[in-house]
């Protein structure tokens, strides 16, 4: 058929990086299951698996040896055939590989059930895709702590309620994204750390289809779980499980990369707002066109990709919850769809996302005369309060003095919307009384409006970014070659 008569998923096709898209593929997927039935077959004859008469080995080393050989050589057509015989994946590719390695055709998955091989491999699956995703935030975390560095004593308008506030610095910003990115990384460290294997678990959780085979010694049994999780280089099981993994696994997952738009889309819709007002923009090629029919336009559409993609990866958090609240018992099937779907484009979008914004922080272009520009027209309201705390010092009564200000405030607000050329709340707040011993000089000092901003953004640095710097260095190494 051809590709151009089908849809494609633009997460694989336009988005995501080349290697999440092929940790997800049917290949790594299958490829998995394979290395997962040889762990076990390993593992069962280290332990000393006997066959039926007590005496023989149950697996032989030539078994194995055949399954190693043919682990990658996976006949995807085959397994369709078969799976459209029998209509279940799994069974599906046991015949694929038995026929690739007949000898060892009736050992493979000796005792297991279909969730050792699937949730096995989605838990394998979903530690390298936060690995990967680990790996993009300490290059996110890197490239705005540089810009915040380079950034830090520039002077900008700040926002409350997207109404003029306090002046802060573009670098201050910055690392206001920077934080919450920090706390989306020490989130996926800690589901790294905490992430666990299946393991041997059988059909309902009880392990006694392998209890069976081991002839009802307890310890061989609880050895098996522990050793096939080693050759999957996972330190820890989960102690109980039914037939599945507890789903909640896959929610608390879900919500960590949620986590991740949730800071990707507020950095985003920043830039967006920021380049409206023309001070910051993101990077734009030479021949990018910002509309088909507005030649003169320059839109934030790297922003907005950004924006776009988290509220999708938020809307899959819905569906894991769900999942997670609703299994019976020991397992119900309506869960496997549902994850075939949600678990691949979360791990892809939250890829993208941060690839978009690694390319973004590392192109981002500001524009000082702007910023200063946009400043000064409302400088008089921004060093009122710089004024009342002066005119406290000086002895005035702080009450009397913030009502003057908040007076003199609204009739110039008024009257620049009535269309009055200038701010001159300075030149009417000289001539009240109560700010007769204030020194406007001294109170409106350019390094005194924006408080210890400066000092704020170094301290992070040191405190929050130098550390992970050092934590993480051949990772930052590989993110600044993607970035280039």
């Amino acid at each position: 058929m051809d590709p151009h008569d089908v849809y494609d998923n633009p997460l694989v096709t336009r988005y995501a990086s080349r290697e999440m898209a092929q940790l997800w593929s049917p290949r790594r997927k299958f490829g998995t299951w394979r290395r997962l039935w040889v762990a076990l077959a390993e593992a069962q004859q280290e332990l000393g698996l006997l066959a039926a008469d007590g005496v023989s080995p149950r697996i032989r080393p030539s078994q194995i040896q055949q399954m190693r050989e043919h682990v990658d050589d996976i006949d995807f057509a085959a397994a369709d055939r078969y799976e459209r015989e029998f209509r279940h994946d799994v069974m599906a590719h046991i015949h694929a590989f038995g026929d690739v390695a007949p000898e060892a055709r009736e050992i493979i998955h000796l005792g297991a059930t279909s969730c050792f091989v699937t949730d096995n491999t989605d838990l394998i699956l979903m530690r390298e895709g936060l690995t990967l995703l680990r790996d993009r935030l300490v290059g996110v975390l890197d490239a705005l702590a540089r810009f915040a560095q380079q950034w830090k004593s520039q002077p900008t308008l700040g926002f409350t309620h997207f109404q003029p506030a306090q002046p802060t610095t573009v670098g201050k910003r910055a690392t206001l994204w920077c934080q919450d990115l920090l706390l989306d990384l020490e989130e996926v460290e800690h589901r790294l750390a905490t992430l666990r294997f299946r393991g041997v678990k059988g059909t309902t959780g009880t392990q006694a289809s392998f209890l069976a085979l081991f002839r009802g010694n307890h310890e061989l049994v609880r050895r098996l779980d522990e050793l096939v999780a080693r050759k999957m280089n996972f330190e820890r099981v989960y102690s109980v499980t039914g037939q599945t993994y507890s789903r909640k696994v896959d929610s608390q997952v879900l919500d960590t990369l949620a986590g991740i738009g949730q800071s990707i889309h507020k950095l985003g819709t920043d830039l967006r707002l920021l380049a409206h007002r023309q001070e910051i923009d993101e990077p734009s090629e030479a021949t990018q066109v910002g509309s088909s029919a507005m030649p003169y336009k320059r839109n934030p559409m790297r922003s907005e990709r950004m924006c776009g993609l988290a509220r999708f990866l938020s809307s899959l958090t819905v569906s894991a919850a769900q999942t997670a609240a609703t299994q019976w018992l020991e397992r119900t099937l309506d869960d496997s769809v549902n994850r075939r779907l949600t678990l691949p484009q979360a791990f892809l979008t939250a890829d993208a996302m941060l690839r978009l914004a690694l390319n973004v922080v590392g192109g981002l272009k500001v524009f000082p005369a702007i910023v200063l520009r946009n400043l000064n027209e409302v400088i008089p309201f921004m060093l009122s309060e710089n004024l009342l705390m002066a005119a406290v010092a000086a002895g005035v009564d702080r009450q009397e003095a913030h009502e003057v200000i908040r007076r003199h405030s609204r009739a110039v607000s008024d009257a620049l919307r009535d269309g009055a050329p200038r701010n001159d709340l300075l030149e009417r707040l000289q001539q009240e009384a109560l700010f007769t011993n204030v020194n406007f000089a001294d109170a409106f000092a350019p390094e005194k409006l924006v408080g210890r901003a400066p000092q704020q953004v170094e301290e992070f640095i040191l405190s929050e970014i130098d550390p992970i710097r050092e934590k993480y260095p051949d990772q930052l190494r590989q993110q600044s070659e993607i970035d280039r």
